[in-house]
């Protein structure tokens, strides 16, 4: 934890929420102040798309829908990360488009810059294939981690069109290198068809368990809690949001949306109760503007990221 004063946002009171740097809520950005605990790092990546494209898009549309936000005080975690933890936007990481082997690399190398003093960032996308980099970095300081996985989608396909690096191949390849704590990882949200049934055979071999949407209908939100709590436990864990985890009628703006998701009502709360778990980096990924409208998956994403805030600090 720095040893000063954190440096909060820029005081709407002073300087209207539409006015002023569109940092993440406009935070300060990184350099600005002498240390940080917590950077937020845009990645424009989308080269791993396999449907609609433009995520690339998202770090910026995020960063505006956060204007909206009231960044200080987090009622239901009675917290106020501002003024616990100092948190920086650490800009974009710059990356090549043409290629998704080099990207990545590009993307693992800037990251491990931000977490390499033991550091939590969190990371916007841009597709889910930069999360595969992002467990890489956050692994190298504090070893394998637990994924804890929220998507529609599982993620784990050997490879698409040939490629191995994909934004639905990743975590098959964060397992195959070893970056997951055996038997402790978990999606929640899955829904939908895949094209065969061996899709959840391989995951199952992987170590991940499963809560689909349907399970929730059952178990409720709280049911849901306590299976994560009860799998995660204590351990270090990497939390990834793929937007698509919601319906697409409270997240239109993605890449592969799939109907009959999570409420954003029902999401907050289940964020809520993770409070105690030992969160080591995160990110939310797969927000594609272009499909967007009133702005209503940015402004998910971004209240998303102040729930991690309020995670990271709550007591």
């Amino acid at each position: 934890m720095v040893d000063f004063t954190p440096v909060g946002p820029v005081a709407a009171t002073e300087v209207p929420r539409y006015a002023g740097l569109g940092t993440f809520a406009r935070l300060p950005q990184l350099g600005a102040v002498p240390d940080y605990d917590v950077a937020i790092v845009g990645i424009p990546f989308d080269g791993g798309s396999s449907f609609r494209p433009g995520a690339r898009f998202g770090p910026s549309a995020v960063r505006e829908a956060s204007r909206l936000l009231r960044p200080g005080y987090h009622v239901e975690l009675a917290t106020t990360p501002v003024e616990r933890l100092q948190f920086v936007d650490a800009g974009d990481i710059a990356c090549t488009p043409y290629d998704n082997n080099k990207a990545v690399s590009q993307i693992q190398e800037q990251a491990t810059n931000l977490v390499a003093k033991g550091k939590t960032v969190i990371a916007i996308g841009g597709d889910h294939t930069i999360a595969l980099p992002m467990i890489r970095a956050t692994s190298a300081v504090h070893g394998p981690v637990a994924l804890l996985h929220f998507d529609a989608h599982l993620d784990t396909w050997d490879t698409y069109f040939g490629e191995e690096i994909t934004h639905g191949t990743m975590f098959r390849r964060a397992f195959e290198e070893g970056l997951l704590i055996e038997d402790r990882s978990m999606h929640v949200g899955i829904r939908g068809p895949v094209y065969d049934t061996d899709d959840f055979l391989n995951d199952h071999e992987f170590g991940f368990q499963i809560i689909r949407c349907s399970d929730i209908d059952k178990i409720g939100p709280l049911g849901t809690i306590e299976r994560i709590k009860e799998r995660i436990g204590d351990l270090p864990v990497y939390l990834s949001i793929d937007i698509d985890v919601l319906d697409p009628a409270f997240a239109p703006g993605t890449g592969t949306p799939e109907m009959g998701g999570m409420y954003s009502r029902e999401m907050l709360q289940i964020l809520r109760g993770l409070k105690g778990l030992n969160i080591v980096g995160a990110d939310v990924v797969e927000i594609a503007p272009a499909y967007d409208h009133a702005d209503v998956t940015s402004l998910a994403a971004a209240t998303i990221v102040f729930e991690m805030m309020a995670l990271l600090t709550a007591e």
